[in-house]
């Protein structure tokens, strides 16, 4: 009987664990489900891209999947029971239950309003393609001369206010940053930023924390204010709120805490990767929101996944940062180079090399997506599985569980590829 994997989302993290298992694993011993809302895989680290007036390409996500043994379920979440190991989901047909016997979480993150006041009404946002459109729409009716705002200085804020200020230059930009402008890069890097930024004409407000957002203008905690005939929202994401429904241990923010391969540490038949996932990097210092965690974090579950299934090896290298890549427009940009832990050495790749570079990391995070089956050559293995008591919470008519041959021992995982992000 077919083992019964069902990975939740289809972003990056999502797509590659899917296609990472169709890789590694015989069709004929798995079943593997990809779950995902919409019918097209989105590149989010290029909304900012989009919300400009570029056109993204369109990636179907059954075009993707066809021929991979992947099944694709085009379906909203509303649901997970971790103890009866099902899923529920509402798709055009109404709703319904999926049983699995390995579940992988990878719904992602949402924008975060921080609870400022005013800002649902007001602010647009570019953490999904939904809003990403409507800021589209929205910038192309301003005039020149208009006021645009962007709240938060991070990595989100910086390629958002950058886009925008390169791609529409009739209008005064500005970015609003709680802390300094890319305080957390070298010196090169910040001095580059600042260069970058003084020749878009962006105006940059430093150590301003936002108080509140009008349709005019976002206030500021030492009593000023700053136009704004657009306020652009980039202070950080929300994880998908249905894990912290469910009975799996996470954190206070929603996030799934998971051990050194994605595995859930309260239910190992659940893993979680990408923004939704607490996992912990070099030093035990815990992985960012980021694509460049969100990747590697997919390799890590696919081929635990993979190991526990046909007993395999599990890796013990710990996921780890190298550089932190920044377009700044489509000409500009900066590579950071960062310690493992993800802190800023002097070193930075700056300028139009950079940008190249920037370019081709976003393009190979897409094809390494859009082709699930390619990549080093390996012969699937076989899973090792013995018949297992039926669970009793499963939905109706669902079939037995299957588990592999001590799926919960301390094996090690035979795939030594290197763990950098994307």
């Amino acid at each position: 009987m077919q083992h019964r994997i069902i990975v939740l989302g289809a972003g990056y993290t999502g797509a590659i664990v899917a296609g990472r298992l169709a890789r590694r694993l015989r069709p004929e011993d798995v079943a593997v489900t990809l779950v995902n809302a919409e019918a097209d895989f989105v590149e989010r680290v290029r909304l900012h891209q989009l919300a400009v007036g570029q056109d993204l390409p369109s990636r179907p996500l059954d075009e993707m999947f066809a021929g991979t043994g992947v099944e694709l379920r085009v379906a909203r979440v509303t649901g997970v029971d971790v103890d009866r190991r099902a899923v529920t989901v509402v798709d055009a047909d109404g709703a319904g239950e999926l049983a699995y016997d390995t579940l992988v979480y990878a719904l992602g993150s949402g924008w975060n309003d921080q609870g400022v006041p005013g800002v649902a009404e007001h602010a647009h946002q570019i953490a999904g393609r939904p809003g990403a459109l409507r800021l589209r729409e929205r910038l192309a009716g301003l005039t020149a001369g208009q006021p645009v705002v962007v709240v938060g200085g991070g990595l989100t804020g910086v390629e958002a206010v950058t886009e925008i200020a390169e791609a529409r230059p009739d209008l005064d930009v500005a970015i609003v940053a709680r802390a300094g402008l890319g305080d957390w890069l070298s010196p090169k890097g910040r001095g580059h930023l600042r260069k970058v930024c003084d020749r878009l004409g962006i105006t940059v407000h430093e150590h301003a924390a936002v108080t509140g957002v009008e349709a005019d203008r976002v206030t500021t905690a030492d009593g000023g204010s700053v136009p704004a005939a657009v306020t652009v929202w980039a202070t950080g994401f929300a994880v998908h709120p249905i894990a912290q429904a469910t009975a799996l241990e996470v954190t206070d923010t929603g996030r799934i805490v998971v051990d050194a391969t994605m595995r859930s540490v309260s239910h190992p038949d659940v893993y979680a990767v990408g923004d939704a996932a607490l996992a912990k990097g070099v030093g035990d210092k815990p992985l960012r929101m980021s694509c460049a965690s969100g990747v590697p974090m997919a390799w890590h579950a696919a081929d635990a996944v993979a190991a526990r299934l046909t007993g395999g090896k599990l890796s013990d290298t710990p996921l780890r940062y190298f550089n932190q890549c920044i377009s700044l427009g489509r000409r500009e940009g900066l590579i950071q180079y960062v310690t493992g832990d993800d802190r800023a050495v002097r070193a930075a790749l700056t300028g139009r090399l950079a940008a190249v570079y920037k370019e081709l990391v976003c393009k190979g995070a897409a094809w390494g997506v859009a082709n699930p089956l390619l990549g080093p050559s390996r012969r699937r293995r076989v899973v090792r599985e013995q018949a297992a008591p039926a669970n009793p919470g499963a939905p109706a008519g669902s079939p037995a569980s299957t588990v592999a041959a001590d799926p919960n021992g301390p094996v090690e995982s035979t795939d030594q590829g290197v763990r950098a992000p994307a």
